[in-house]
């Protein structure tokens, strides 16, 4: 009886022992930008915090640059499994569902503040959609106002006609269907080389990106037009994150609620560097003149209508809700 006893205390003492390690769990986090960039940044912060939290029981080692996954297949990698957690361009899936790219329609949520009522209005149809693919959103953050990119000046809509005009989204692509230029594909990790190539010459985007990307070295122009603010999305695999125990979900969604308070702030406050930055490279920022500004408001009302159009009943809700 002793000896049994014995070795049964021995054996609970050995499972006390693994169950700690048996715990853990590792995830990979891929994203698309730079070790720089301020989401980047922020993403890291999110990982120590959920280290520290959980008293290292959940590890997220995260992969920026791409290099896990490129961007575009970082939602697929989620939710097929290959990554427990991601960074997302949501805009960047509204192929999808219209509802995706309600945040880069041009002219319908301009600054900071609107951008967050627009995302409150729209989280939670955006949240039961990406639940039906299995996975659930930690947190967003948006990126700094959308501007234009061009080698060459310029002063209305007619003179984007036939430019190369970088895309990341299917909005991005529309307009440029709207003013003449010629779509093309190009990813944010891409855009040096498609830039070096002369794939592109034309593009919209935020300050953030024409400083990561050092535009100033093929592009001198920016206007400063404030046409949206795309948001990025943190989803977690609804798998995943069953496996961890309630403290360790607590945790996550906690340091999540951080990440998404303090991203939205440093997004704000980081613009204004970033475009100095862009002056300081040389280059020539401009607000945009009343008739580009014009032009590029009708782009952005006829794109409202598709929009309301292409996302039905939910989609009429999300900009009643917005708009009250």
């Amino acid at each position: 009886m002793f000896r049994r006893l014995a070795a049964a205390g021995a054996a609970s003492a050995l499972f006390l022992i693994a169950a700690p390690v048996a715990a853990q769990q590792k995830w990979d986090m891929p994203t698309g930008y730079p070790a720089s960039n301020f989401h980047t940044e922020n993403i890291k912060q999110f990982a120590a915090d959920v280290d520290t939290a959980t008293g290292g029981k959940l590890k997220i080692t995260v992969h920026d640059s791409g290099s896990l996954f490129k961007a575009n297949e970082i939602k697929r990698a989620v939710q097929g499994g290959q990554a427990q957690i991601g960074e997302i361009i949501i805009s960047g899936y509204s192929n999808e569902d219209a509802l995706y790219g309600v945040d880069s329609i041009p002219f319908l949520a301009t600054s900071y503040p609107e951008s967050q009522k627009l995302w409150q209005a729209s989280r939670q149809a955006t949240e039961a959609r990406l639940a039906k693919q299995g996975m659930k959103v930690l947190y967003s953050v948006a990126w700094p106002p959308q501007g234009i990119f061009s080698a060459k000046p310029i002063n209305s809509a007619a003179d984007l006609k036939g430019a190369k005009w970088r895309a990341y989204n299917p909005n991005t692509s529309r307009i440029a269907q709207l003013v003449g230029a010629q779509p093309v594909t190009v990813q944010a990790a891409e855009l040096t080389q498609a830039l070096a190539t002369g794939a592109v010459n034309t593009f919209m985007t935020s300050a953030a990106t024409g400083f990561d990307s050092k535009v100033w070295e093929q592009v001198k122009y920016y206007y400063d037009v404030s046409a949206w603010l795309p948001k990025n999305l943190v989803i977690v695999s609804q798998k995943a994150f069953d496996a961890l125990d309630k403290p360790s979900q607590e945790a996550l969604l906690k340091a999540a609620a951080a990440a998404e308070t303090r991203g939205w702030k440093v997004s704000a406050e980081k613009n204004a560097w970033y475009v100095e930055q862009l002056k300081k490279n040389g280059m020539m920022v401009d607000a945009g003149s009343a008739q580009l500004r014009a032009d590029l408001k009708k782009v952005g009302d006829t794109m409202i209508g598709d929009w309301a159009k292409q996302a039905g009943a939910d989609g009429q809700a999300v900009l009643d809700a917005y708009r009250k």
